[in-house]
């Protein structure tokens, strides 16, 4: 079984030895000495949860701690705040964390808490099991608060196109690296692209969201698509990738030349149209997708319509 990570954020050795010690058997720990380092793991690994030492004053640790719980991106992560016995704990409207420890609890029942603290955000918070991504439930809850609060927003849909033939011809683990790589990607260029505000979810199968400011989707989905294919060819064997297709049966069992796998977005926007519902967002994102699909490789088609669709 595949130990989950759990990443360690104290400047206190004899506490990141006492957690290496009590831990170490049951989880992969990623220690750092503070929260700005830490912070590029987080966005591209979406560890299972943080523990955060909160022993010393450390006003930047709890902002950025905040910031980060703060993000709809990464509020699902669990952190877990370990205080030093004699300190008082702090309201918990001012810092954003699933549970806390005292220091001299760890050794007789730190394993006991990290493993509540993540089953309780496990059953509470619902992400996809391979990409650690938010999943449907997340995504529609985004969807509607956003056209609730009467934002202007770009909801952008992307699906491989030729991923099941190339899950058949190499097999579900790499099908799965290809999927996670493809989710990570996607995060990382919103997440770089708009720091605040955007939002990525994993529909399920190779079906990701990703909610963004309207003036920043296009350049975003540019980005994306133009490193998708740069790195989408790697999954495959040298000869395959360099004939760009492989070759094998189709759903009825025909042998077919399928190309290399490329990448298909949708996007829909309510800059010029009003939605009351999120079925009907996604309805839309769904419609250019299919849109995306009939030209050859990978490409976004955004919706140009004026007013109700």
């Amino acid at each position: 079984m595949t130990k989950k990570d759990i990443v360690i954020i104290s400047q206190d050795a004899a506490l990141s030895d006492l957690l290496e010690r009590t831990l170490r058997d049951f989880f992969r720990l990623i220690p750092f000495s503070n929260i700005r380092p830490a912070l590029d793991y987080i966005y591209n690994t979406m560890p299972g949860l943080l523990i955060v030492d909160m022993t010393g004053d450390d006003p930047f640790t709890t902002n950025t701690l905040n910031n980060l719980k703060g993000d709809p991106i990464f509020n699902q992560l669990p952190v877990l705040a370990i205080f030093g016995d004699a300190a008082a704990v702090p309201p918990w409207d001012s810092l954003l964390v699933e549970d806390y420890m005292l220091k001299s609890d760890i050794e007789r029942e730190g394993l006991a808490r990290v493993d509540l603290c993540i089953f309780r955000s496990e059953r509470v918070v619902e992400v996809n099991p391979l990409t650690k991504l938010p999943g449907n439930i997340s995504i529609n809850r985004q969807i509607q608060k956003r056209i609730d609060r009467g934002d202007v927003f770009a909801l952008a849909y992307g699906d491989l196109d030729n991923f099941k033939p190339f899950n058949d011809y190499y097999g579900f683990t790499r099908g799965d690296e290809a999927i996670k790589v493809a989710g990570r990607l996607i995060l990382n260029i919103v997440k770089n692209r708009q720091p605040v505000g955007g939002f990525i979810g994993h529909i399920g199968g190779d079906d990701f969201i990703y909610i963004m400011d309207l003036n920043l989707v296009e350049e975003a989905s540019a980005e994306i698509i133009q490193a998708f294919d740069r790195i989408m060819p790697t999954f495959y064997d040298p000869d395959d990738g360099e004939r760009g297709y492989i070759q094998t049966t189709d759903r009825q069992g025909k042998e077919k030349r399928f190309p290399l796998v490329s990448l298909s977005i949708g996007i829909a926007h309510n800059s010029n149209s009003s939605f009351s519902h999120y079925g009907e967002f996604t309805e839309i994102a769904s419609e250019m997708k299919k849109h995306a699909k009939y030209h050859k490789g990978s490409c976004y088609k955004i919706d140009k319509r004026q007013g109700p669709a």
